[in-house]
């Protein structure tokens, strides 16, 4: 029995041609070393290309997964380092508040502590210049006392050189009075 795909062409002289597409133990036999060499092939690729491929996708998957899982932990310690700081922060708010707040209860203790003292500075200059307006006082009534006795004896002087009676030394004395007094009493 003849192969199936025998194909037989015919001439116009009658004469049968050769098979164009045989399938024989031949082609059978090829086809399978053909197979067998592009299984060999495909392997010896497998361990040549394609493991080296595997391999270095596994490491690259690796070592995204790596750099995912640092990345993940990097967020999570700069969360926690945000938060520290963020305390941080507040705490370093209350704590310039207490500075700010003692600074002016000592400004305020300062303000009356320099109060006080001018308040005492203030008393002492007022009892010093009491001090000197009773002595100005003093030496006023004391100078006005010299000049009374000068007076007095002027008005002696006057009265013993002109020998007078009592009515010019009344008016006299007036006079004296009246001029003594004015200067003395205006100064």
């Amino acid at each position: 029995m003849e192969p199936l795909f025998n194909a037989v062409l015919l001439s116009n002289t009658g004469e049968t041609m050769e098979r164009l597409f045989d399938l024989d133990f031949q082609l059978l036999h090829d086809a399978a070393w053909s197979a067998l060499a592009v299984f060999i092939l495909f392997l010896c690729m497998s361990y040549l290309l394609f493991n080296p491929i595997k391999d270095l996708l596994k490491k690259r998957q690796e070592r995204i997964e790596s750099d995912l899982s640092s990345a993940a932990s990097d967020k999570e310690a700069a969360a926690e380092l945000k938060t520290s700081y963020e305390e941080k922060i507040r705490n370093i708010e209350r704590e310039s508040e207490e500075l700010l707040s003692e600074a002016r209860k000592k400004a305020i203790a300062n303000e009356n502590r320099i109060v006080a003292d001018a308040r005492e500075e203030a008393s002492r200059i007022i009892d010093q210049a009491r001090e000197e307006a009773r002595l100005e006082k003093q030496k006023a009534y004391d100078e006005m006392k010299t000049e009374m006795i000068q007076i007095a004896s002027l008005m002696a002087g006057k009265v013993v050189s002109a020998n007078i009676d009592t009515t010019v030394q009344d008016s006299l004395i007036e006079e004296t009075l009246k001029e003594v007094g004015d200067k003395t009493w205006q100064s």
